[in-house]
């Protein structure tokens, strides 16, 4: 069963995702009042990189750590998925060694196939397709400052890329107004897009025009230009997105007081200006420390599905 793993976002029903948010919210608290939370003592977690990320490592590490459990640092020297070894061996492997297995991945059908062999929960890092805790922890972020989620008007500005991709996946599941603005040829996976609005759920919208596009906007997010494993076409997506930087002037044309939101890492005075990250309406590092407590959250729920 997907929803035995953390894969995609609209493997899980509104009311399961909910249970994922409330629990993140118990789970900050008991950290930031370093209550003692130790649900994984003698537990393992096994996180394997193919892709190398601070943010990530250091949640997924820190957060494991303090409830109790080790967790194990694997990086692209020390596993060649797909390379040295089947995917279906490692998975059967790791499975008898560990409780969890975290892996952030470039090719997502790896990521598929290391959960159809494994007998543990398998959590999706990321991949060149999705990033599922990245938005669990941006909704989560977004109800902290908003108070309600419903009908929000997000509105992503830059590469239709696997943040977009679990944007998509999010609307499914909560009624959301999301705009993707993206330079014409960058847009989003098209089957998901109209996956994302047969579902009836939200307005989904992409648009070519960031001035126009960020009118009434609760949220404007946005992120590099060029991810890894594309700073080869860098130079061509700084000419193609040159008129989708997030700077003070976009974020007065909402009309609204409107919170920023950035994915991390951030090339400042490139796809957002300086000034816009370190304004009172940023809200990138509440953002960011959020990853570790919906990451928590979806690991405990996990260990539970799998009891």
């Amino acid at each position: 069963m997907l929803n035995q793993h953390f894969l995609h976002i609209s493997d899980y029903s509104r009311d399961e995702l909910w249970d994922i948010l409330n629990l993140s919210k118990k789970v900050k608290a008991k950290f930031h009042n370093r209550e003692d939370h130790k649900v994984f003592r003698n537990k393992s977690l096994a996180m394997i990189f193919a892709k190398p990320s601070a943010r990530t490592r250091v949640s997924f590490e820190t957060g494991f750590e303090w409830m109790g459990g080790h967790a194990l640092f694997l990086g692209p020297n020390d596993i060649g998925i797909g390379k040295r070894e089947a995917i279906k061996d490692i998975s059967r492997v790791f499975s008898r060694y560990n409780d969890i297995v975290m892996a952030r991945l470039f090719d997502h059908d790896h990521i598929l196939e290391l959960a159809q062999h494994s007998s543990v929960p398998i959590v999706n890092g990321l991949t060149d397709y999705n990033h599922p805790c990245q938005i669990m922890a941006d909704i989560f972020t977004i109800w902290e400052h908003l108070g309600d989620i419903d009908n929000a008007k997000i509105v992503y500005i830059g590469d239709g890329n696997n943040i977009v991709h679990s944007w998509l996946h999010l609307s499914m599941r909560f009624p959301l107004n999301f705009v993707c603005c993206c330079p014409e040829g960058y847009e989003p996976d098209e089957d998901l897009v109209n996956q994302s609005l047969d579902s009836g759920v939200s307005t989904i919208t992409i648009s070519h025009d960031p001035a126009s596009a960020v009118k009434g906007a609760d949220v404007i997010y946005t992120d590099v230009w060029a991810s890894m494993g594309q700073k080869e076409e860098a130079e061509e997506r700084e000419k193609a997105f040159n008129n989708f930087q997030v700077n003070q002037r976009l974020m007065s044309l909402t009309g609204k007081e409107t919170l920023f939101m950035h994915c991390l890492p951030a090339e400042r005075d490139r796809e957002v200006t300086d000034e816009v990250m370190e304004s009172k309406n940023s809200i990138v590092f509440d953002q960011a420390e959020n990853r570790m407590h919906v990451q928590n959250a979806i690991m405990i729920m996990l260990s539970e599905k799998w009891k």
